[in-house]
């Protein structure tokens, strides 16, 4: 019997220890999220345009002057050459196709579920911050994800899926490419929603206080969506994130050897810190920004020493180099 007990007693102590405390329960939080498919009303037929223009104006309010003065660049129906500039982008046959095609590749009651899931987690954290409106768009493939006050902008068509042949022929490397696909919209919105919420430290200049910047946002990511695989929070293929976790101390040990951790040169942050098609420092095997998955692991380090630190105080900590003092950080 007290063997029988002993085992149950590890099990669970196995179970406990494995237990990801990110997942937390928002079943009973409220959250009625704005969430609007601006392209569908306006690409909706119409035979007067400028009715049109009036009831998007009204409707939609700050998205609607974003989306024309800044995602597409045609101004204010004020201005003289609006209404020819929009009729050309509602009749350009590239936009249409890239409506219908988004239309058929991403489920937007799916979209709207996933965000609300995650809203609630960030209602969890932050109930006293406010919950930004989402709006999706046909943007004619610019800017992914804009942010204004309160609200989210996604352009659909830059999440089609990787065999989209639009992309390719647009010249687009394929390490961008890989990552164009409906599942990356949400984490990409968290992670740009969260950089805008808590921006870095205008003091930060090395190279590890970047690092672990990136990793408090990624972090983020995993509070607002904890059962997601970390390959879609940070963009990798299950091969290049296990070359990270097993090359971790290894590429860990570079940087401190090579006196990189505390370099201030932006060439440096760059490298380590931005996507690309593999870090030049290590193989081809390698991703991009395996500084800003060091520091991820980093922030886990410290979150999980230190229990009693919120999501908000990690969010609000500009002193990267406590982060890393109090983490325990020791990889492999």
């Amino acid at each position: 019997m007290n063997r029988v007990l002993i085992l149950t007693f590890v099990g669970l102590a196995v179970l406990s220890c494995q237990r990801n405390p990110l997942k937390v329960d928002v079943s009973d939080i409220n959250l009625e999220l704005i969430f609007k498919n601006y392209e569908d009303d306006l690409f909706a037929p119409t035979e007067n345009l400028e009715e049109k223009v009036a009831g998007l104006q009204e409707e939609y309010g700050t998205f609607f002057n974003l989306f024309n003065r800044h995602i597409i660049g045609i101004g204010g129906p004020e201005e003289e050459n609006f209404y020819p500039q929009l009729q050309a982008f509602l009749s350009d046959t590239m936009i249409v196709n890239l409506k219908l095609e988004a239309d058929q590749r991403i489920d937007k009651a799916r979209l709207k579920r996933d965000f609300t899931k995650a809203f609630k987690h960030y209602r969890y954290y932050f109930p006293g911050k406010v919950v930004p409106a989402v709006y999706t768009c046909i943007s004619g493939l610019n800017e992914s994800v804009v942010l204004a006050d309160s609200l989210i902008g996604i352009s659909l068509d830059k999440y089609l899926g990787a065999d989209f042949d639009y992309y390719p022929r647009l010249g687009l490397p394929a390490y961008k490419i890989r990552n164009m696909h409906p599942q990356k919209i949400v984490p990409d919105a968290l992670y740009f929603w969260a950089m805008t919420e808590y921006p870095i430290s205008v003091q930060a200049s090395k190279v590890i206080e970047s690092m672990i910047y990136e990793g408090s946002l990624l972090y983020f990511v995993d509070a607002m969506q904890p059962e997601v695989h970390d390959s879609l929070k940070i963009g990798y293929t299950h091969k290049q994130l296990q070359y990270c976790e097993t090359s971790e101390a290894a590429m860990w040990a570079y940087l401190a050897e090579h006196n990189l951790l505390f370099s201030t040169k932006q060439m440096d942050i760059k490298r380590y810190v931005d996507d690309g098609p593999y870090t030049s420092s290590f193989t081809t095997d390698s991703p991009g920004r395996v500084g800003a998955w060091l520091g991820w692991q980093i922030v886990r380090s410290y979150m999980k020493k230190n229990p009693e630190v919120t999501l908000k105080q990690l969010m609000e900590n500009k002193d990267y180099l406590s982060i890393l003092n109090q983490s325990s950080y020791q990889p492999g």
